[in-house]
């Protein structure tokens, strides 16, 4: 009787230690402490100055990260893989909270291991990125991070 109450307190300690064991790996997911807002306020620095209004001379890259509609495009086929309802339009290109919403978003999904480099050359060349096609941009988001 004894070992048989030993084995089934060890059972119960086995099973109570597997959700903690497996919550912690995190390998390869984003983490949701990562702190996007220097690379944010760098992009917008650049893009816009800090305008929300901008339009670049296109017309097809809007707001206060310059969002293309592609972007947009990308994001919403994002949230319906994740079966997510929400869907950003054209218009919340010009929100704030809605483009850094975008940013992260896209980040998420893409740069799961929050790469600072991959995450500035991206949003400049898309994923398909060069660095020698985004050097310049790398650069001067990098100098208004210093």
């Amino acid at each position: 009787m004894k070992k048989l109450a030993k084995i089934a307190c060890l059972t119960c300690m086995i099973l109570m230690l597997v959700p903690i064991h497996a919550s912690a790996g995190t390998k390869g997911k984003q983490s949701s402490r990562f702190d996007w807002n220097p690379v944010i306020d760098a992009i917008i620095e650049v893009e816009s100055e800090g305008k929300a209004d901008a339009v670049d001379k296109s017309g097809k890259s809007c707001g206060i990260m310059q969002i293309t509609p592609i972007l947009v495009e990308e994001c919403n086929r994002i949230l319906e893989l994740k079966n997510n309802g929400k869907r950003y339009t054209m218009k919340d290109r010009f929100s704030v909270r809605k483009s850094k919403e975008m940013f992260l978003l896209y980040q998420s999904f893409y740069n799961p291991k929050n790469n600072v480099e991959q995450a500035i050359r991206s949003w400049n060349g898309g994923m398909g990125y060069t660095k020698r096609g985004t050097q310049k941009y790398f650069e001067k988001v990098m100098s208004k991070m210093k």
